[in-house]
C-alpha cells in the first residue's frame, strides 16, 4: 500500500505540472484550484509514504514519475521535442526508478 501511494505522489504531481501549463495558457480558477489540489494530494501521499520507507529511494521515485511524466505529456499533447537524445535520457529516468524500485 506504501508503495501504491508513492505512484499515486508522482501521478499528482504530475497532474500539478499540467496544471501550471494550463495556467500559463488559460488563466481562471480551474487551472489554479488543480494546481494546488494536485501538489496538496502529492505531499500528503509522499509524506505517508515516507513514514515507512527510506526518503532518498521515495524521493527519487517520485521524481522521477513526475519528470518522467511531465516529459511524455509534453511530448503528446503541448508539441515538444522528440528528439532521440531526450528519449534516451527520459528512458534514462525510468530505467532508474524501475532499479530503486527493484533494490528496496
Amino acid at each position: 500500500m506504501v508503495w501504491v501511494s508513492v505512484i499515486l505522489a508522482g501521478f499528482c504531481e504530475l497532474f500539478g505540472v499540467t496544471m501550471m501549463n494550463q495556467l500559463k495558457t488559460k488563466r481562471g480558477p480551474a487551472p489554479i484550484i488543480g494546481l494546488i489540489l494536485g501538489f496538496a494530494s502529492s505531499f500528503i501521499l509522499l509524506s505517508y509514504a515516507m513514514n515507512s520507507l527510506p526518503m532518498g529511494t521515495v524521493y527519487a521515485v517520485w521524481t522521477g514519475i513526475g519528470a518522467f511524466g511531465g516529459a511524455i505529456v509534453g511530448m503528446i499533447f503541448y508539441g515538444e521535442s522528440r528528439d532521440l537524445k531526450r528519449l534516451f535520457f527520459i528512458t534514462l529516468i525510468l530505467v532508474s526508478v524501475i532499479g530503486l524500485k527493484s533494490v528496496s
